[in-house]
């Protein structure tokens, strides 16, 4: 456990540097545990947020803003001569971080006037035009895409207008497949989704796939043509799976 004794200085004299008033406040803890409750709030999924969940950080910093905005400060474990510092998520719905990106910490030496230059160089812009998209998003929230109906007992698939196939079920056994297949969950959209970046003939081979082995263990699936569009120059040579209705497109 590092407890180097300047943290409480160091966050002070970086939070003086910073653009606009700063203010920090120290805190020491006794065990991991008690740390969690800051660093579980980390807006990072690099370095920063893997040394904040990975280490006892012994004590910390939090600097904060008049409107909201905080960082989290901490001794980089096993380099004394540096520090990491990183954006602590906003006050906000989970819905408005779709498709906002985490403004990963950084690493700053142990001297205040070179670290605020990094901070207010690479740290403060990503951090900002985070809080701004997660500001519109509360405001304005994304379309969600429409959800396909679902069929008791099967997997309901539709096209969507930007190519991407969706797909919901109660099926416990059928999200394997639909991971197997390259779907990925989606928890904004509250479906499974297959990307655009597929195209039409390796989506229908994949949707063929995904039917083929839930029809093994007596599960169907629905396919609704969601999607105005030409149909595809070419199809798969094998024959559509009797399970599905293939698309009009």
């Amino acid at each position: 456990m590092s407890t180097r004794g300047d943290l409480a200085a160091f966050a002070e004299a970086l939070a003086a540097r910073l653009p606009g008033p700063w203010t920090s406040t120290y805190t020491r803890h006794a065990a991991y545990h008690d740390q969690i409750a800051t660093t579980s709030e980390l807006w990072d999924v690099g370095a920063v947020g893997y040394a904040a969940s990975n280490f006892v950080l012994g004590h910390q910093a939090v600097l904060g803003r008049a409107d909201g905005a905080r960082l989290l400060l901490f001794d980089r474990p096993r380099y004394p001569a540096q520090f990491m510092i990183g954006a602590l998520e906003p006050d906000a719905h989970h819905d408005a971080f779709h498709q906002v990106a985490e403004p990963n910490g950084i690493t700053v030496p142990a001297e205040p006037v070179r670290a605020a230059a990094r901070v207010t160089r690479r740290l403060l812009p990503r951090y900002e035009n985070s809080l701004r998209q997660v500001q519109r998003n509360t405001a304005h929230p994304p379309p969600r895409r429409a959800t396909p109906a679902l069929a008791s007992g099967m997997v309901s698939m539709a096209w969507h207008p930007d190519g991407s196939v969706g797909a919901v079920t109660g099926v416990r056994e059928a999200t394997a497949v639909l991971y197997g297949a390259g779907f990925q969950y989606h928890p904004y959209h509250r479906q499974f989704l297959l990307p655009a970046s597929y195209r039409d003939r390796e989506q229908i081979a994949r949707i063929q796939a995904v039917s083929q082995r839930l029809a093994i263990v007596g599960v169907g699936v629905t396919m609704r043509p969601a999607r105005p569009a030409a149909a595809p120059t070419a199809l798969p040579a094998h024959p559509v799976s009797p399970a599905i209705t293939s698309p009009t497109r």
